[in-house]
């Protein structure tokens, strides 16, 4: 069994950092999907693949990890750059504005 341990990205439909504060523990398949002939959903016969657990820190997850006798790999995130204006949402509507109205 082995296993990957990393830090969620943000969903790309939204701006919100939501669930993206744990760490994340998740099998990798052992078997490849197949295709239902009748229905052509995907399926697996691996159940592990299914599984996700959350840890509130890298450290916990790990140490999971480790007593379960799971081979772990653990993948760190990139670091993400902060993207703050100066005056915020608020810029957008200003009434000293220099540039062009773009709207």
């Amino acid at each position: 069994m082995t296993a990957r341990i990393f830090k969620p990205a943000k969903s790309a439909m939204s701006s919100g950092q939501a669930k993206t504060h744990d760490w994340v523990l998740e099998y990798v398949n052992d078997t490849a999907r197949e295709v239902d002939p009748l229905m052509g959903w995907t399926s697996s016969s691996d159940t592990q693949a299914q599984v996700r657990m959350r840890f509130a820190t890298k450290e916990a997850a790990v140490d999971y990890a480790k007593d379960r006798g799971i081979d772990a790999v653990v993948i760190d995130p990139k670091p993400r750059k902060p993207n703050v204006r100066a005056r915020g949402y608020a810029e957008n509507f200003a009434t000293d504005r220099r540039g062009a109205w773009t709207h």
